[in-house]
């Protein structure tokens, strides 16, 4: 099954170009597909960059399908080692430490391009999900 690919969710990951990090601006198009798996190959009209549509996701440059990175990811955060995990997932150790590791440089690179986009900071912000978490539980144990 195939879902529709919203370009309006994409930006020009070239820093040189004008639109660079503007979403939803109507530069992007999908220029062709490459691939085994018909992945789209997007295009900036501003500057003329071309892109995969997994260019500024966790799954760029990995080979092993999204839904086992999605299961290794799922029993490293669950508590289980990077040997466990591989054996769990059926796959080397060292393909474990990878995924671990672009997961965590992308969660890094999120929540920093989240705190410049919003303008606030990491303190500030875990603050602020604290006492929304403390708020959520006084709401259940009211009722």
């Amino acid at each position: 099954m195939e879902f529709p690919l919203n370009v309006y969710d994409f930006f020009c990951p070239n820093k040189a170009c004008v639109d660079h990090g503007k979403r939803g601006h109507g530069n992007i198009i999908i220029y062709d597909t490459y691939g085994k798996h018909q992945r789209k190959l997007l295009k900036c009209k501003t500057c003329n960059f071309t892109f995969s549509e997994r260019r500024s996701t966790l799954f760029f440059g990995l080979h092993t399908k999204e839904s086992k990175i999605k299961e290794v990811i799922r029993y490293l955060t669950e508590g289980m080692s990077f040997r466990e995990a591989a054996i769990a997932s059926d796959l080397d150790k060292d393909t474990v430490q990878r995924i671990w590791k672009r997961f965590m440089l992308y969660c890094e690179e999120s929540v920093d391009n989240l705190l410049k986009e919003f303008n606030i900071g990491l303190e500030d912000l875990i603050l602020l999900l604290y006492k929304r978490t403390q708020k959520g539980e006084m709401r259940r144990w009211v009722k």
